[in-house]
């Protein structure tokens, strides 16, 4: 499945959750999107919980479904964290999540743009590949040549900070110090379901 592209908000409404972690996609219109969106009320099945779940993460990170399914599985192997956590932290991990949490770019989809173009540096090496996961204590940065004024703007806007990096803002770089824990992570995401959904199929 190709990654989705169209309105944000909508895909908000249609999963009754923030994907941009605001809420103001559901401020003005908590219900589904559509002529019949506010009729939508049938309980969903055990299946179809699964499946919501699964579908607001995905969409939360903006992974595909191929590299959202093969994340599982190496979180499913991690025998020292359990598969929920082990698998947050993995997409926390990642190169375009890590740019948004510091506060470089507003939205994933703008951090995953200034990774796509090459502006991002991973301990001084650039790296071009949103995936890419970093380790604990990488250094994320910018080249020279970047467009810094859009990075700038981003910082300006003060965005909310996470406890697990630390970010330079006269530098332009940030520290990915630790990995997250549970409470830090979004609350309204059951993820025993999405195992339950995986288990399933596996």
């Amino acid at each position: 499945m190709s990654r989705y592209t169209k309105s944000t908000w909508k895909k908000s409404r249609h999963l009754n959750f923030s994907v941009l972690e605001t809420g103001d996609e559901l401020k003005k219109r908590a219900y589904g999107p559509g002529q019949h969106g506010n009729d939508r009320k049938r309980k969903p099945s055990e299946y179809g919980t699964q499946l919501l779940e699964k579908q607001k993460l995905r969409t939360l990170y903006g992974v595909n479904e191929r590299q959202f399914r093969r994340l599982f599985l190496i979180a499913k192997a991690d025998k020292e964290t359990v598969t929920g956590l082990a698998f947050f932290r993995i997409l926390e991990s990642r190169l375009d999540n890590l740019v948004y949490r510091m506060g470089f770019a507003r939205t994933r989809a703008g951090a995953r743009q200034l990774v796509n173009h090459g502006h991002v540096l991973v301990n001084g090496k650039k790296v071009d590949i949103p995936s890419y996961l970093c380790s604990v204590n990488d250094v994320i940065s910018f080249k020279g040549d970047s467009p810094l004024k859009v990075v700038k703007e981003s910082l300006d806007s003060k965005p909310a900070s996470v406890g697990y990096v630390k970010v330079d803002a006269e530098k332009l770089s940030g520290t990915f110090l630790r990995l997250p824990e549970r409470n830090e992570l979004p609350s309204d995401i059951q993820e025993s379901q999405i195992i339950e959904f995986y288990n399933r199929k596996l």
